[in-house]
Formats: structure tokens, C-alpha cells, sequence
């Protein structure tokens, strides 16, 4: 390992992982004090005081993991947050795992018990090393001071390179009042034998994927998260446009293709268009950008673009396979690969603009026009929908967050959002997601818009945070999209549990959430009609400061499309029954002979292959 080193200072470890914090380039820190974590509070105190360096006071550990989340989501730098020992550290555990599903950049500071208390069952003693192992990228416990400097720089570095991920770093109280001489380590400077992700892609191999792409006669983009990690937007879309391949886009790969775009076919999966999932049923080629092929988007694994060849393109050699083989499989960083194809391409002689696969697009097209997104307007009633469409139109260019629900669901099919502009808990789905997310991203882009859609359930998990808030005048937004249900779990039980509605019904001690923002000196609004609805958005968004708007919707609104747990993607319910299932079996096909219409026999009545 080699390491740059600078003059040498008489200093506490409290001191030197600030200092370390500050060369990374950090400006704001989230979290709350507590017995473990005070000597480095008291240094954080100094720091402030001589400025660059800002903490942000939040109501609760998780909301500190998910505004450093946010953070690190809105802008692609590593979000940092702050916590004591014990029930401190526990209360990170969820937004740890919240950005260890979706890959997001974090440093995890916490206190713990003194060296020699280690293993004792001191008072607020919790091995957090342990309990967080599944859950993060790499984990280090500081034994040293000395090692300060270099633990701060490599948990940098492994958190921000690769398949980006949390770093915890634990340290004991005694570390942190440690006085010892101190040599900062700068960033860039560390190097980890054990650690080379992978970056250029095997040239044999985009060769290969390069020949299917010309030969594909129904190809598919299908980009996930790992093409906005890697900033691969304008490549994305470079791509596109050569060889002329629509575009869908996971939950968490939002924003990395512009959705106002004609090769646009927005989100797949679950809750996807019908177009996108009628377009990866029949592609003839998926080329995977930075996904992992979730449950949420295959559906029943083996129907799902069970007649394509597939080109799998990601960072991590361990997804690469995982669920579907691939038959051009490429690891590496998903911008330096496509760049490596794009420039293959140009030395090819390929055209500027393809042509082979127009017949594919106006297909798309039509099926875009049969089962089109639908915004419901109802006489007497307010529809989600309109709410966010509502948005949409009047910040067309805000960041977004989510909590977790119909209203994220509704919120992915009608925002068109911009890189790293969409914000939210895919991979975990994590309730209480989307306020302190929010707040982070609002730290982090400063004049910016930034709304939190919010579901009157999620809302609640950690609503304290209106008090951080306050407190800082974090200008974010909040819409709270209210049926007085938890919305998606409501709808599963009257689709697949004969309507029992067990314990999802919240409108029972439903709070006042006007009142209870402006008991938290926040402005509060609420709308339930149609005619309230613009003026009210134009409103909550001139306000100089955060706003709450409950908006009182229809209560018993369903998310459609649905694919239903085990069913292929092009078996959706909430489509027109006639064109439902008049595209279900026309869609369904026998691996072995590719007949169709085989969607109620056992056998294939062609070849009798067992389906």
C-alpha cells in the first residue's frame, strides 16, 4: 500500500477523522450525538466553528442514513452520517441496508464503548460490526489512531468505486481522545492489492455484442441503476440513437434516459407501462445496462424475454449470471463499456442513424397507443394520478423522492425526471424513505427544487424530521398523497385476499398534518378537489421554505398495470379484459418449437413440449 504523507501534527483521533473528512471534500454531515460518539462531536464542534464543514441535527438515526442517501444519490458524492453507540447504531441499520440494495456511496460513522469495554456488555454496547456485515460493502473497526487517516481514505474509496456501497467505520470512545501524532493520508492515495474492480470491458466481447446488436430485429435497452451510478446518460442515449433500440428503465435506473425521448418506453416490470412489458416479452435481443434483472421487473423468470438473446453489461462480476445467463456477458464500468462500443462502432463504418428496426418501433407505437398510461378523473373525488401529473407540469425539472407504495409507483410511471433526479428506496422499499431523503438531496443542491412524494402511511414513519426541517429551513416540498390506507398493501388484499383488510386501514387517528406542520413552524395546506389542485401546487412551490400539503385523494384508487406475483409481464392485470387477454396469449410462445397461443394447455400443442 502506498500512501502520501504530510507534515505530522500532535492531534486526537476525534480531530483526525474530521480532518480526514474535510480533504475528502465532505461539507455536510447528518446525524445525533450520544456518550460514544462525543469526543468526535466535540471536534465536529471546532470544525464548524472555523466553517466548510456543516452537521445537520436529525430527530433520529435512520433519518441521518437516509439523508446522506439522498445526498449521495442527488449528487454522486459519498453521503456521510453520524452515530453513537448501541440503539444509535441500530437505528442506522435500515438505511444502511436502503442503500446497500440500490448501491449507493455512504460513510457510516459510529461511536463504541471504550477498547477495553469491547465484549464486556458495556452500557450501550452493540456490535454493530457484526450486525451490519450482510448489509455493507466493507466494515473497519478503528483500534488505532494512527490508522485514522488511512481507514477514512480507503472506506472513500471502496465506497465510491465499483459497485458503489456503504462503509461503516466504528469508533471506540478512547480512540477518539487519543492524542498521538498525526499523518493525514490524501485522497486518491491509497491502493488496496485485494481490491480492482474491474473497468474496461473484454474487447472480444463487445465485439460480440456489437454483432447481435446489428443482427437484432426487435433489440431492447433495458438500463438500470448502474447507468446512473456511472454517469452513463449521454452514452445511454448515444446508443439509442445509433442503432435506433427503445429504452426501458428499472425503478432505480429512472432518469437515465430522457422519458420525453420517442425510443422512450418507460419503466418495466411490476407496475411498468403495458408497452414495455409487451416489448420485453417479444424482443428478439435485451441488452442489460447496469441491472440485476430484480423479481420486480422479470416477473416469472423463466417467461421473461424468454425468446431473447441477452448482452449483460455491469460492474459486478456477481450479477453478471446471476439470475439469467447471458450469452455476451461484460464486466465492467458501464460507461467506459458502451464508450468502448460506441467508438468500435464509429471505426466499424456503422450509420449514423439505423434503420432495421423500424417496424419493431411502429409496433411499439401501436401498442403505446392501445394501452396508454391513464390519468382518472372523477366527478366528486381527487385521483393520485392528477396529483402528480399536477407536478410534473409545474416543476418539471425538481428532484424527486419517494417514500415506498402506490404513491412511488404512480410517482415512477408520470414524472419524467432528469439524471439523478429521481430519488428513491427500490431494492428494500423502505417506508420513511422520502422525507429525510429529501432533506439530504435539498442539502446537497441548494437552490434546487426538491419534492418528497409522500403516502399518508410512510409519511408517518419518520415524520420528527419536519423538526430538522425547520431547524435549518431545508426548503424541500412535501405532498403528501393521502387515502388514509397503506395504499399498495390495501390493494394486494383485495386483489389476492378476498378484501380482508388487516390492519392497512390508517384513516383511524389519522393526525391533522396541517397542524401538526405548523406546530413544527412549517406551512401547512390541504386540497381535496380538482379545483384546488393548481393553484395550490403553484403556491406550496413559490413558498420561500418547506411546505406539507396533504392532498386528499380517492381512497380506494388501484396502481395499474399490475403484474401478479408469478406471472409473466405480459399477463397484466388492470388492462381492458378483451385486450388484456387478447395480448396475453398472443404473447405467450413455446420455449422449445416458438409456437403461439399456448397460455392454457400443459403441452404445447405443436411439439408437445412440457410448458
Amino acid at each position: 500500500m502506498q500512501l502520501q504523507r504530510v507534515a505530522v501534527q500532535r492531534v486526537t483521533g476525534g480531530f483526525a477523522l474530521i480532518d480526514s473528512l474535510r480533504r475528502h471534500g465532505v461539507k455536510h454531515i447528518f446525524g445525533y450525538p450520544g456518550g460514544a460518539i462525543l469526543p468526535i462531536y466535540d471536534e465536529l464542534y471546532k470544525a464548524e466553528a472555523i466553517g466548510g464543514i456543516q452537521h445537520i441535527l436529525v430527530r433520529h438515526e435512520q433519518g441521518a442514513a437516509h439523508a446522506a442517501d439522498g445526498y449521495a444519490r442527488a449528487t454522486g458524492q459519498v453521503g456521510v452520517c453520524f452515530a453513537t453507540s448501541g440503539p444509535g447504531a441500530t437505528n442506522l441499520v435500515t438505511g444502511i441496508a436502503t442503500a446497500h440494495m440500490d448501491s449507493i456511496p455512504m460513510v457510516v460513522v459510529t461511536g463504541q464503548v471504550p477498547r477495553s469495554a469491547i465484549g464486556s456488555d458495556a452500557f450501550q454496547e452493540t456490535d454493530i460490526y457484526g450486525i451490519t456485515l450482510p448489509i455493507v460493502k466493507h466494515s473497519y473497526v478503528v483500534r488505532d489512531p494512527r490508522d485514522m487517516g488511512r481507514i477514512i481514505a480507503e472506506a472513500f474509496y471502496i465506497a465510491s468505486t465499483g459497485r458503489p456501497g456503504p462503509v461503516l467505520v466504528d469508533i471506540p470512545k478512547d480512540v477518539g481522545t487519543e492524542i498521538f501524532d498525526y499523518e493525514p493520508v490524501e485522497p486518491g492515495s491509497v491502493r488496496l492489492p485485494g481490491y480492482r474492480p474491474t473497468v474496461k470491458g473484454n474487447p472480444r466481447q463487445i465485439g460480440q455484442a456489437l454483432k447481435l446488436i446489428r443482427q437484432a430485429k426487435q433489440p431492447l435497452l433495458y438500463v438500470g441503476g448502474g447507468a446512473i451510478a456511472a454517469n452513463a446518460h449521454a452514452e445511454v442515449k448515444e446508443l439509442a440513437e445509433r442503432f435506433q433500440l427503445p429504452v426501458t428503465t428499472t425503478l432505480m435506473g429512472i432518469g437515465a434516459f430522457d422519458e420525453h425521448h420517442p425510443l422512450a418506453v418507460g419503466m418495466l416490470g411490476m407496475h411498468g407501462t403495458a408497452y414495455a412489458n409487451f416489448s420485453v416479452t417479444e424482443c428478439d435481443l435485451l441488452i442489460a445496462v447496469g441491472a440485476r434483472f430484480d423479481d420486480r421487473v422479470t416477473g416469472k423468470l423463466d417467461e421473461f424475454a424468454s425468446r431473447a438473446k441477452v448482452i449483460h453489461i455491469d460492474i459486478d462480476p456477481a450479477e453478471v449470471g446471476k439470475t439469467r445467463l447471458p450469452d455476451v456477458p461484460i464486466v465492467g464500468d458501464v460507461r467506459q463499456v458502451l464508450l468502448d462500443l460506441l467508438e468500435r462502432s464509429h471505426e466499424d463504418g456503422d450509420p449514423a442513424t439505423s434503420d432495421h428496426t423500424s417496424q419493431w418501433l411502429e409496433r411499439i407505437d401501436r401498442w403505446r397507443e392501445d394501452y396508454p398510461l391513464e390519468v382518472p378523473r372523477y366527478p366528486d373525488k381527487l385521483s393520485p394520478q392528477e396529483v402528480i401529473v399536477e407536478l410534473a407540469q409545474q416543476a418539471p425539472n425538481a428532484f424527486y423522492t419517494t417514500d415506498v407504495g402506490q404513491h412511488q409507483m404512480w410517482s415512477a410511471q408520470f414524472l419524467k425526471n432528469g439524471p439523478r433526479r429521481w430519488i428513491s428506496s427500490a431494492g428494500l422499499g423502505t417506508m420513511g424513505f422520502g422525507l429525510p431523503a429529501a432533506m439530504g438531496a435539498k442539502v446537497a443542491v441548494g437552490d434546487e427544487q426538491v419534492i418528497c412524494i409522500s403516502g399518508d402511511a410512510s409519511f408517518q414513519m419518520n415524520l420528527q424530521e419536519l423538526g430538522t426541517l425547520s431547524q435549518y429551513g431545508i426548503a424541500a416540498k412535501i405532498v403528501i398523497i393521502n387515502n388514509g390506507w397503506q395504499g399498495m398493501v390495501r390493494q394486494w388484499q383485495e386483489a389476492f385476499w378476498e378484501g380482508r383488510y388487516s390492519s392497512s386501514n390508517m384513516e383511524p387517528s389519522m393526525p391533522d398534518f396541517v397542524k401538526l406542520a405548523e406546530a413544527y413552524d412549517i406551512k401547512g395546506m390541504m386540497i381535496s378537489s380538482r379545483d384546488e389542485l393548481s393553484s395550490a401546487v403553484a403556491e406550496m412551490l413559490a413558498h420561500d421554505g418547506p411546505v406539507l400539503m396533504d392532498a386528499r385523494v380517492k381512497r380506494d384508487e388501484n396502481c395499474y398495470p399490475m403484474v401478479a406475483p408469478g406471472k409473466s409481464n405480459a399477463q397484466m392485470l388492470g388492462l381492458p379484459d378483451r385486450k388484456s387477454l387478447e395480448r396475453a396469449t398472443e404473447l405467450m410462445y413455446c420455449s422449445s418449437c416458438g409456437a403461439k397461443n399456448v397460455t392454457s394447455n400443459k403441452f404445447c400443442p405443436e411439439c408437445g413440449t412440457k410448458l
